[in-house]
């Protein structure tokens, strides 16, 4: 096996699955009774985020209902422009405060646990009133001492804890859809065959 395969291998093996089914369940119950997931991170934590959002929006494997989950970083106009006026350490901060809600729920991405838009987004949560998880590193951080909870993949690479936590938001996307349940299949739009629906 290759050596990277190795890591991820035995970070995989380490990790905490049963948080990560556990939030999932979480998800599954809350979102239904119009509560938000609101998720943030940097550079390839950002995209895994914004993949967490997405399947919940969308769907993960069966059809159920839309869920509200709204990733921080995906509008850029609010994020360049709070960046410009406010400083970059506020672009995830200053939207919690204008779409969040006590009883949401904020996930934050970090392989290093320590940057600042991630930390003060965290921070800003818990005065909101959120939940508030970590998808972490190996190393604490002050994302970790900022969150209620927190799940860390046991690995010093970056790489290997981003492909992890692809799999984590995928275990916890799984347990929304068995929460939430098989819904009937959304109706094609009049006039499009099976082929044209897929």
């Amino acid at each position: 096996m290759h050596p990277r395969l190795k890591r991820l291998s035995g970070a995989l093996e380490g990790v905490d699955s049963e948080c990560a089914v556990r939030w999932g369940r979480i998800l599954g119950e809350e979102l239904p009774r119009g509560r938000r997931l609101l998720a943030c991170g940097n550079g390839g934590s950002a995209a895994e985020a914004q993949h967490l959002t997405a399947e919940l929006t969308g769907r993960f494997a069966t059809e159920r209902i839309p869920l509200s989950a709204i990733c921080l970083h995906a509008d850029t106009s609010s994020l360049t422009a709070i960046a410009n006026d406010y400083g970059y350490g506020q672009v995830f901060a200053r939207q919690l405060r204008a779409h969040a809600r006590p009883g949401d729920i904020l996930i934050c991405l970090s392989t290093s646990g320590s940057s600042e838009n991630v930390v003060a987004a965290a921070a800003t949560a818990g005065e909101i009133g959120l939940r508030t998880w970590a998808l972490a590193g190996a190393s604490p951080g002050a994302l970790q001492a900022v969150c209620e909870e927190s799940l860390a993949v046991p690995s010093p690479d970056p790489a290997t804890v981003q492909e992890v936590h692809l799999s984590l938001i995928h275990l916890m996307c799984e347990e929304v859809d068995a929460v939430c349940g098989a819904a009937a299949p959304a109706p094609r739009r009049a006039g499009l065959s099976a082929e044209g629906a897929a």
